[in-house]
């Protein structure tokens, strides 16, 4: 059994996260303690770490919802359940793609400052360098 706070430190969600989702009926099976405290159980914990990676790729709530629902009703459900998933991963695939791609920058403009303070050159490709060339020649 686990307390929002050792769930948030578990599964590395703040507990703001966790409150908000619970409310959102997103752990359907949690239960409170004698104080009214939520407490998880290993198994909510599977719905956590599935909230969290449906979340995290920036499915909204409205769906986040329905797939737990269509959890609950069972295998029934199991061709939905697939099409969100499936449809969920097409968009963390693009999003792993423009990531990549600012990797690339990131990882092009390391290796140009790396050089520059190595050999001690100026950064001609800084636009406020560029806009004090442009004032000194006038």
């Amino acid at each position: 059994m686990y307390t929002i706070k050792e769930v948030s430190n578990k599964m590395k969600i703040s507990e703001h996260t966790l409150r908000f989702w619970a409310k959102s009926g997103f752990f359907p099976f949690i239960k409170r303690n004698e104080n009214n405290i939520r407490i998880f159980e290993e198994s909510d914990l599977e719905w956590v770490k599935i909230v969290k990676c449906l979340r995290s790729v920036g499915l909204d709530s409205k769906s986040v919802k329905k797939y737990i629902e269509c959890c609950i009703k069972g295998d029934s459900t199991i061709q939905e359940r697939y099409e969100i998933i499936k449809n969920t991963r097409k968009k963390a695939e693009k999003q792993m793609m423009e990531l990549n791609k600012q990797l690339e920058l990131l990882n092009y403009k390391e290796e140009y400052y790396k050089q520059l303070i190595k050999s001690n050159l100026k950064d001609t490709w800084n636009p406020m360098n560029k806009m004090h060339q442009v004032k000194d020649s006038h």
